[in-house]
């Protein structure tokens, strides 16, 4: 087995190994199911409730995504207005980096209050939260273009559009694909958040109910699924760059 294979199939040992450890400890010190259920009473709830997972799960995941969609169209607009003006990127960027300390979750009643119950707060939310990431590596990708690279490209009659389009934004893919990773993940934790307080449906609402009725298996089940869709949607971003940025990772296929 070589490198490669080795760390493909490093995450999933891991796992697997994880369970195993958590199952012997919760085994061993018979710790209480309605205080840390163990893998197997995780298992039974989730094929138990599967349906009803399953429902709230794909909730979840389609207002999780028209977050995340606007979060790509709203960062990356942002980032090439920021990243294109020396004078935009001085302005602009201390501004959006102090909207960004604040917690999201505290949007949450004002959303509330604003559209109601319904998927409204969870879109807003799962935007909210994972556009800044976008944004400020679109932004850097675009600002920190080589001044060397840019008086070349001049010279050679290029015009600051097109250095922009044409060498900006293709350098700025790998700051893209990366902010996408980071920001999914985000976006996830976000319309979560928000179903706890803001929805009568997905992953969210299914965790203060299964809290509510003790069901922690349940509500265990209702989180490693939330963090198995964050999983698969990093991988497809991680496929995907591979194969339109491989020339940023040239230096790493070999390894």
């Amino acid at each position: 087995m070589n490198n490669k294979q080795i760390e493909m199939w490093a995450p999933w040992l891991l796992l697997v190994v994880c369970i195993i450890m958590w199952q012997i400890l919760c085994s061993a010190f018979d710790v209480s199911e309605f205080i840390f259920p163990s893998p197997w009473r995780i298992w039974t709830q989730f094929m138990e409730f599967k349906g009803i997972i399953a429902a709230h799960a794909w909730r979840t995941f389609w207002v999780t995504m028209v977050g995340f969609a606007i979060a790509i169209v709203v960062g990356v607009l942002l980032g090439f207005v920021i990243g294109s003006s020396r004078l935009a990127y001085a302005a602009v960027y201390p501004l959006m980096t102090g909207f960004n300390a604040l917690p999201k979750a505290a949007f949450v009643p004002i959303l509330l209050v604003w559209f109601g119950i319904g998927v409204g707060p969870a879109i807003l939310t799962a935007f909210l939260i994972s556009f800044f990431p976008i944004m400020v590596n679109i932004a850097t990708g675009l600002a920190t273009l080589e001044p060397e690279l840019e008086d070349v490209l001049r010279v050679l009659g290029a015009k600051r559009w097109d250095v922009l389009v044409k060498v900006g934004l293709p350098r700025s893919m790998p700051y893209f694909y990366g902010s996408l990773k980071v920001a999914i993940t985000l976006a996830f934790v976000g319309t979560t958040v928000s179903e706890m307080t803001a929805a009568n449906e997905g992953i969210g609402y299914l965790l203060i109910s299964a809290g509510s009725a003790m069901q922690m298996g349940l509500a265990f089940a209702g989180l490693l699924v939330v963090g198995a869709m964050a999983m698969a949607m990093y991988e497809l971003f991680s496929v995907i760059e591979k194969h339109t940025t491989a020339w940023a990772h040239r230096g790493s296929q070999g390894h």
